[in-house]
This record gives structure tokens, sequence and C-alpha cells, in this order.
């Protein structure tokens, strides 16, 4: 509807501030109303052209002049008190606003003492400013401000920029302050920055509060203040989030979440204005909002119908053809029954009757035979103990306040450690918060078969959704076209999507939803960082257990009395496992299997030496094995990296810096900082304070595979390189201690 007025306002108006259309335009419709006329009718009988009064009924004519009310005034029978009210609301225009907020985000960043425009000068301090009102009232960390001010990477000197820059910030937010208005501030917290202010002094907090106020107003004595704070909402809206700022701001967690909230205040909104019969009201908002929402059939289904209930049917069946034909050539499929019964009663010409608003939208694909709710969580292991830290973390997923809640997590750590036991536990636990179902994929990442493309798992996935067959991408699958369809039918859903062991960031991204109501936990053996960095993940690590955890694991399996009653062997049984869930797993299983004591399994175990993991492991389960789980992370390295973890365990010390590892390779210390770093990503070497060392289990693996030459050649070099001296021994953050040298040298 590009010949439809915005009803944004311009960079002066909007937010909290006057309605730029005042009283004039509203009250004449709703004079119009009372007498039955239409638009036609009425311009007709004042002598005013149609296109005249729908522009004063819009605001576009803000003050018409004194004539033309006359005439209206005149053909909609006003009286004489009700005319001269018209008369001195278009000589007094709307009222001056003076408490207005400060700072502008829905729409292009501005800043303001007043009515009166602050420059901002440099994108660096409009995206720092936009941040800070972005996450207010919360703060913005460090590592976030880094990642927005700088998307390529920071400067070495980037602490103290942020300084420069926070220090601009606060200058600029003094002078919007008044005599009798304190100005908002930047104040330091512990992880960050936060921007301190009323949240009346941020168009998005006031558009928050305003939103909150209307949401809870349904009975029909209601119905006027929902839509008089519902309007109120959409008037501090000047276009999308941060219009003019950066794709990596614009594409923060935050702003996308602000932007829904839009849609669903319009929605609201629209809902209301049909059964006021205000529905001219409506359009300028629904028309301004299908251009950034172009494929949003709820959108365009009520702005069909308030067209044709402010009697521009016409303009409505236009507003069909076009989403119609845009469907079509960008998905292939054709409207949804929203839009098809929106068009019926245009062409029948039948009243507007808007579809009931739920607590969460309705799905924008209504199947006439609605597909069973997807249910694909596998089972969840039977004895789960500890991770409480963790499943904490998990439940912010399922927060209450939207705005403060993440969209995604990634549960990362190493083989074995028990990341899908704790991604499944909580995904059935937490259910019930998820009404539309639950999608899960096993996207073999780090397994024998072939890794799962994101094609290969989208086409399961839409069929689980109930795309009908006629609209399902082709095989194989255009990727792009298969996942534009994938976030059209998840848009207004709340459904979990659970991706098991996945390889890297690319391969999760395209099965990412675009919009907020769904939640995705990933659980993958690498960081994801890319996930963190540039989709907002929130990345929870796992560790082995501690003792007290690898005991109750240990008893739920081979009884809670059994290791009351041997609890020394149990611990020492645990310690030899290294903590590590599947480790503790597979001893418990072949104590029951047995009818053994845990103290004899405990010594034969201790007894194994390096050949620990040939006891750990199931007879006839080729994958409950903890050498095949160490193996499929390990196989996924490149060579270099393969080689610095065979090295790693020949340490006789639990951990290496960074120059003894170098020395124990024969490489470069950059080099052996990149290998760690890979070999810390895949969670195969632990790093703590700038040092990193192999967990127990993983140390033997390391040993198995090393040959006896190459074993034998790298502790010569640890010794060698320590006979030349240490590059450094600052308090034990230098090479290893001569006596890990010693240790070696005598292996050697």
């Amino acid at each position: 509807m590009s010949d439809t007025p915005s009803a944004t306002g311009d960079p002066q108006g909007g937010p909290g501030g006057e309605d730029e259309r005042g009283a004039v335009g509203p009250r004449i419709q709703s004079f119009r109303r009372r007498a039955g006329l239409s638009q036609e009718e009425t311009a007709s009988r004042a002598g005013i052209s149609t296109r005249a009064l729908r522009d004063i009924e819009r605001g576009r004519a803000r003050r018409p002049r004194v004539h033309t009310l006359r005439s209206l005034g005149g053909a909609l029978g006003l009286s004489d008190d009700e005319l001269a009210g018209l008369l001195a609301e278009a000589r007094t225009g709307p009222p001056r606003d003076t408490g207005r907020p400060s700072l502008l985000i829905l729409g292009p960043l501005v800043l303001r003492r007043g009515r009166t425009p602050v420059p901002v000068a440099g994108p660096m301090l409009r995206r720092l400013l936009g941040l800070l009102a972005l996450k207010h009232p919360e703060p913005a960390t460090q590592q976030e401000i880094t990642d927005i001010l700088w998307p390529s990477g920071p400067p070495r000197s980037h602490p103290s920029l942020i300084h420069t820059y926070i220090t601009q910030a606060r200058r600029l937010l003094g002078a919007c302050g008044s005599r009798s208005t304190r100005p908002p501030a930047v104040v330091r917290t512990p992880t960050g920055y936060r921007l301190e202010a009323s949240r009346d002094r941020v168009d998005l907090g006031h558009f928050d509060e305003l939103l909150a106020r209307a949401e809870p107003l349904h009975d029909a004595s209601d119905l006027e203040a929902r839509y008089a704070a519902l309007t109120e909402a959409l008037r501090c809206w000047r276009g999308p989030v941060l219009a003019d700022a950066d794709p990596v701001l614009r594409r923060h967690p935050a702003a996308v979440a602000a932007d829904e909230r839009r849609v669903r205040a319009a929605l609201l909104h629209a809902d209301a204005a049909l059964l006021l019969r205000r529905s001219g009201e409506a359009v300028p908002v629904l028309a301004d909002l299908v251009n950034t929402e172009p494929l949003h059939e709820g959108l365009h289904a009520r702005l069909i119908l308030a067209l044709a209930d402010s009697g521009e049917q016409a303009a409505a069946l236009q507003v069909f053809t076009r989403i119609r034909d845009r469907l079509d050539e960008e998905l292939g499929i054709e409207p949804g029954t929203e839009i098809r019964e929106a068009h019926l009663r245009v062409l029948r010409r039948q009243p507007p009757v808007p579809r009931p608003t739920a607590r969460h939208a309705p799905s924008h694909r209504e199947p006439a035979h609605p597909a069973p709710l997807p249910a694909q969580l596998p089972s969840g292991v039977s004895s789960f103990v500890g991770r409480r830290p963790q499943l904490r973390v998990l439940d912010t997923l399922v927060a209450s306040d939207p705005a403060r809640r993440p969209h995604i997590a990634v549960v990362v750590g190493a083989p074995g450690v028990g990341k899908t036991a704790l991604a499944t536990h909580w995904a059935h636990a937490r259910r019930d918060h998820f009404p539309d179902g639950q999608l899960y994929v096993d996207l073999r990442g780090h397994s024998r078969l072939p890794a799962l493309r994101p094609g290969d798992v989208l086409a399961p996935f839409l069929r689980a959704l109930g795309a009908p067959p006629h609209v399902l991408p082709a095989h194989p699958p255009n990727e792009d076209e298969a996942a534009a369809l994938y976030r059209t039918l998840l848009a207004d859903r709340r459904l979990l999507i659970v991706l098991d062991d996945a390889r890297d960031a690319e391969q999760v991204r395209p099965l990412l939803p675009g919009a907020r109501g769904c939640t995705v936990v990933i659980t993958s053996r690498s960081r994801l960082a890319g996930l963190v960095s540039s989709d907002g993940a929130r990345r929870i690590s796992l560790d082995v257990l501690d003792p007290d955890e690898g005991r109750q694991l240990l008893g739920s399996i081979a009884g809670s009395c059994n290791v009351a009653a041997e609890e020394a062997a149990a611990r020492r049984l645990v310690e030899l496992c290294g903590g590590l869930p599947l480790a503790i797993r597979i001893a418990g299983a072949g104590l029951v299997a047995r009818n053994a004591s845990i103290a004899a399994h405990s010594a034969e175990l201790a007894g194994a030496g390096d050949a620990i993991l040939d006891r750990l492991r199931i007879e006839g389960d080729r994958r409950s094995t903890a050498r095949s789980a160490f193996e499929l992370s390990y196989r996924k390295l490149p060579e270099e990296a393969r080689r610095m973890f065979r090295l790693l365990g020949q340490l006789p010390c639990s951990e290496v810096t960074v120059d003894a590892a170098a020395a124990l390779a024969g490489t470069t210390p950059a080099s052996s900082a990149a290998l760690l770093a890979r070999l810390a990503d895949a969670h195969l070497v632990r790093e703590r304070a700038g040092r990193f060392g192999l967990d127990v289990l993983l140390r033997s693996y390391a040993r198995e595979l090393i040959g006896t030459d190459e074993a034998h050649a790298a502790r010569r070099r640890l010794v060698h390189s320590q006979a030349r001296g240490p590059a450094r021994r600052d308090n034990g953050q230098g090479n290893c201690s001569g006596s890990c040298a010693r240790t070696a040298g005598s292996r050697a």
C-alpha cells in the first residue's frame, strides 16, 4: 500500500509525543459513522472530493480549511457546539507535549532535548547509544558493546576506546535534561554499562509500558481503553527499530523482539478497530507494516478487512492480489485460510469479523485438516543427576518477560559429558511451555555416518509442521526456498527445536527460526562461537561431574544402597572414570552385568593403567564405549591438531603452557597456540588461565594413539628445551616445571 500514508510520523513526532493527526480526523470520521454515511456520500453532500475527505480523516490534512469544515458540519448534521469544537481543534492543532522521551530508537536514532534534536555525530557513538537503548533497563555487557562497535573484530586498544565513547555518550545525554527532569545517564555495572533513565525517557520503554497496559484488557467494557492504549503505543513507531543503524545492530535479538512486539500490537489494534467500527484508523498502521513484513498473512488479512470496512473495496482487493502473487513467486504457496476468508468477505460485502487474537498469535498457516503437533523428542535418560546451574540457565529460555528471554542456547562440552542428556531432560521437563510441539534431529556432526546438511533436515521438519505435499520443495530441495517456507510456518508459533550434535554454526543457521516465539537448543562438541557472537545464542558449557554427583549417578545404575555400602570404592571408581558421565554409566552397567563388588571393579580398572578404555565398554553396543566417543572427535581434526593431541598424552604433569607444548611438538609458540585453541574448541583439551591439560580418560586415549618413536622424540624435545632454560618461571605460569621435565627425561 505505497499510496497509503504512514502512521509513523517524522523524527520530531512519534514516541510519547503529540498525535500529528490531532483530533480533527478521528472526530469527523466518528460523526460520519454516527450519520451512517460512506465517505463518498459525505463528500458529495459537502461539495468536496472523496480523496480530500479521506485525507482529512487520515490526518494528511492536519488543519483543514474553515469553509471545508463548515461544509462537512452541514453534511453531517452537526450541532453548533459540535461544529465550534471542531473549528477550535483545527485552529489550535494538537497540544504541545513537554514529556516526550529523549532517546528514540523506534525508527532512525534520534536524541533530543525537549523538542530540539541533539546531533549525534559518528557511527560508533550512534551504535553505542542504540545498543544501550535497546537493552534498557538491562545493562549491555562489555562483550556485547565490543561486538556491536567492531563486528569484524576489535582493535587492541578497544577497552580504552569504549571508555572514550562512553564519556562522549554521557556528555551528549547530559544535554537532554531540563530544569524539571534529570537527564539520562550511562552507569558502570559489574558486567558492562547500563542506560540509567526512567522507561518513559526511551520510546521503546514507553511503547512496552503501553502494550503491557493494553494486553490484559479483554472484556468488551475495556475495548475502548485497550484501543486507546494500543493507538498511543503504535504512535511511538516511526519505522523499524534503529532503521538507520548497521545490520549487526538491527539484527540484535532485542531489536528483533521489539519489531515482533510492534506486529503483535498492530494485530491487537486492528482487531479492536474492527470491533469498534473504526477501521480507517487502523489502515495507516497496517499499510506501513505490510511493507516491512511483506509475507505476514495476519497483517494483510486485517488490512483487507479494514480497507473494505472504510469503503475502499478496490484497494482491499489490490492488497489480496499483491500478497497472493508474492506468496506464489517467493514461496510457491497459496494464501492461507485467514487471507482467503477476508477476501471472500470483501467480495460478498459482508461486515468484517476479526479473528480472535490469542495470547500468542495464531500460525500464519492453518491447514484445513490440522496435522498432529510434532512431538519428536527422544526419550530422556532414566537417571539424570546434577547440572542445576545449567538447568537454571536453560530455564531463562522460558522466562516470563519476552524482552529478556534468549532465543537460542548452545550446550557444549567434551565427548561423553552429557550434553544430549541435559538437553532432552530439560526439554521433557518444560514441554508445557511449547504448546505447538517439539522438533528434534540428530545432525550427526560427530558420527560415523555423514553429517546431515540443512536441506536434509528441512524437508522432514516441513512435513512435521503440516506443510501440504504440493508446497514442499523438490528433491533435492532448494535450501534457501525450504528455509524460507520453514520460517514462515514457524512464525507466531511457540515451538521447541532441539538440534543435537551440531558440527559447526553453518550447519544450524538455516534451521534457526526468524521469529523469537520459538526456542532452539543446540548441542555440540564445538564451542559454536559464531552463534554466540552473531546470533545471540546463550552458551552453556558442561564439565565432568563432581565426586558427589558422580557417586549419585553410579548409585542410580548400580544401586544407591551398594554405593553407600562401599562409599570409598565408589569414590575411587568415579575418580578412575574422570567424572565423565558416559564412563560412569558404562562402569555402572558393568557392575550390574557382572554382579561384582565396586571395590573389585575399581581395582580391576586401576590395574588396567593406560588400557583402562578397554574395560570401559559394553559388549555388543558399539556406541557405549568411551573410546568410540573420543575417536569421533579425534577423527574430525586436521593432522597437525591430531599430532598435538597425541603428544600431550606424554606429559606427566597435568597442565602445560603454550611454550611447553611448542617444545614438546617442535613448533613455534604461535603454531602451538593455534593448535591448542583448535583442540580446546573441540573440547579435547581443557583450558584454564592460559594452561592446557587432558582429562584422565582423554590422556589414556592419547597414549593409545602414539607410536613409540614419536613418543620418544617428543619427550627428548621437552627435556632439551628445559635444559636450555625455561622461557619464564613467573609463579608457575611459564613452561613445565623441572620435575615434569625430569619425569619426561626418565621415561625417554
